[in-house]
């Protein structure tokens, strides 16, 4: 074995076996892939809280799983200030680990449930070591669950300011927003580098005032053995007349525009053979407007629509052998869904709302197609043109690139780390104050 000359801590806000978000097994698939590294060793450090209990008096918790994977539980949370309010554990319990593992860079994936006092935490600690940030969603400058996207409807936001964000949230002044903005780019100050999946997400963060030059961009690496095969055509299915949706079935993820689109579709073009699968959960959880608007547009749906229910990860390749697009309708942004790379890996052209980090991975005309996000009209015609035009999923499959490995992706990190900490000179974190104020209403 070689030996180790970097060591790394990855830190996310939740563990793949407990909470099966992108963030969370993008970080998890990084440090599954620094580990296959010459000189590298991985760290996983998971928040963890309710329904999960604690164990004892320490936040610390064994995963029972593998020697170099921990959990670290905290609920004390304020999703406002995105604050840990239990400063007195992560001082006691976090920073304990942290400065016996000691090492050379922490990369959060994440601060929800954590909070921003924990880079402040690792800087003071780690003066030396190197700290990066990945973006997943625009949480740190949106309150609004990260969307962008204006509360109470489904209007995009652009950019996010106090004067913006108090017109989503009336109860909330633009002094106590200015406050918010204020405190999380102080932490934010304090990482040396950013990461982010997409450069969409990038540039509004750059635009909110985040450094251009700590910013680069490297997208999730797949860890994927088996890829789907492509599924094969016959007399009674003629046509690439199969539509799959994964995802949760939330009111930002634009299930209703996709119901709504497919019973636009006239009978004569749909045909027999054509049918839209699926593969998703939680809709119990969504306003009951939603439920309701959701259950009505199935009903109209009737046969063209299957649904299969929630799915694990390890069932994909399977699942994607039933289908010949994939579809990703979301009415937020999105930054870089993890479905797009798997779609891809699996030679399955998209159809994606035209905005965001959707349009920036497929490419309109290249490998999938584009409609007007959130228009079931515009949706229904691309399904028209999928369903009739005979060369079109031959054409967008060809353009399909190679999606990136957990290795490739480990990598690229790797060398950013290097670059970091060769050009890094050691800070002080004692020169640094937090700027934390108590944000009233």
């Amino acid at each position: 074995m070689p030996s180790t000359d970097l060591r790394v801590l990855v830190i996310s806000h939740g563990h793949p076996s407990l909470s099966l978000g992108g963030a969370e097994v993008g970080s998890y698939n990084l440090h599954k892939g620094l580990n296959e590294l010459d000189g590298v060793e991985s760290f996983y450090l998971a928040r963890v809280g309710h329904p999960v209990p604690r164990h004892g008096a320490s936040a610390l918790m064994s995963l029972r799983q593998k020697d170099n994977e921990i959990l670290y539980h905290a609920e004390n949370y304020d999703h406002f200030l995105l604050s840990n309010r239990s400063t007195n554990e992560i001082d006691r319990d976090l920073l304990r680990f942290v400065k016996d593992y000691n090492p050379d860079v922490v990369h959060f994936h994440h601060v929800l449930g954590l909070g921003m006092e924990t880079i402040y935490a690792v800087r003071e600690a780690l003066p030396d070591a190197a700290i990066f940030f990945t973006f997943h969603e625009f949480l740190t400058m949106c309150h609004n669950h990260g969307q962008m996207v204006k509360s109470g409807g489904q209007k995009l936001c652009n950019r996010a300011s106090p004067i913006e964000c108090n017109g989503c949230f009336p109860g909330i002044s633009p002094a106590s927003f200015l406050r918010r903005e204020r405190f999380i780019k102080s932490m934010l100050d304090l990482a040396d580098h950013y990461v982010s999946p997409s450069q969409f997400l990038a540039d509004r963060f750059i635009d909110w005032g985040l450094d251009a030059d700590k910013m680069s961009v490297i997208e999730n690496g797949l860890d994927i053995e088996k890829k789907a095969t492509i599924r094969p055509l016959t007399k009674a299915q003629p046509r690439r007349s199969r539509f799959a949706f994964f995802g949760q079935l939330t009111m930002f993820k634009g299930a209703d525009v996709l119901l709504d689109a497919v019973g636009r579709v006239p009978e004569s073009i749909w045909g027999d053979d054509a049918r839209l699968m699926i593969f998703g959960g939680n809709l119990d959880r969504q306003p009951l407007e939603y439920q309701e608007k959701v259950k009505d547009l199935i009903e109209k749906a009737g046969e063209r629509v299957r649904f299969y229910g929630a799915y694990q990860n390890t069932e994909m390749p399977r699942l994607m052998e039933m289908a010949d697009w994939t579809i990703i309708p979301s009415t937020w942004w999105e930054n870089s869904p993890i479905v797009i790379q798997e779609a891809f890996f699996h030679g399955r052209p998209m159809i994606a709302s035209n905005i965001g980090g959707m349009a920036e991975k497929i490419e309109d005309g290249v490998n999938g197609v584009h409609f007007r996000v959130g228009s079931a009209e515009d949706l229904a015609d691309r399904l028209i043109e999928c369903l009739t035009d005979k060369t079109l999923w031959d054409r967008m499959h060809d353009g399909i690139r190679r999606a990136p490995t957990y290795i490739d992706c480990a990598k690229q990190h790797l060398a950013q780390y290097r670059g970091v900490l060769e050009n890094r000179p050691s800070v002080a974190a004692s020169n640094v104050a937090p700027q934390q104020s108590v944000v009233g209403a």
